[in-house]
């Protein structure tokens, strides 16, 4: 996840938000026409929410379909996301967190796989660690990402908030 530090540094120019109430809680949405830059969970976005400019909120069109799509999401009418997403880090985090949308919905994979799949089979600590920074959580799936002994761990939403999305992706898959 995005550091929170009650500055807009996390922000690109440009750049619009819009908050987005979920069956989790609320979320941010930030972004511009282009691109999808942040998706912040419910642990972030309430205060995040408090402190950016109110002046920058609104509806840029990636923004908006974003929210149309985690909407189907949550209502289980989507399991993969087709947004303009620009995550903004060094090549092998973007390669890290774009392996993530390839994790099959209502699946789980481990930061081992992770790390095979982008051509770092030894690199699967810093694989987690890029797990964590992961600016577009749920839309990059890394709450599918668990430990080699097949246990939940780290999450920045929280293991409550991993847990409720795995249960929700196999509630609709009729796995749970």
């Amino acid at each position: 996840m995005t550091t929170v530090n009650n500055s807009e540094s996390w922000m690109l120019e440009g750049d619009e938000w819009r908050a987005l109430e979920t069956p989790v809680g609320p979320m941010l949405l930030a972004g511009n026409d282009d691109s999808l830059h942040n998706v912040f969970l419910p642990n972030a976005a309430g205060e995040l929410a408090e402190t950016i400019d109110p002046a920058r909120e609104g509806l840029p069109r990636a923004v908006a379909k974003a929210e149309r799509q985690l909407g189907e999401y949550f209502s289980g009418e989507r399991r993969e996301f087709d947004l303009p997403l620009d995550p903004q880090g060094t090549d092998f985090q973007r390669a890290v967190w774009l392996a993530l949308g390839e994790i099959p919905y209502g699946e789980t994979a481990t930061y081992g796989d992770i790390a095979a799949r982008v051509g770092k089979p030894t690199a699967y600590r810093a694989v987690g660690a890029t797990n964590g920074r992961n600016p577009l959580p749920v839309v990059l799936p890394c709450h599918r990402v668990i430990g080699a002994n097949g246990k939940l761990v780290g999450y920045g939403g929280g293991l409550e908030l991993k847990q409720q999305l795995l249960d929700h992706e196999r509630r609709v898959l009729g796995r749970g």
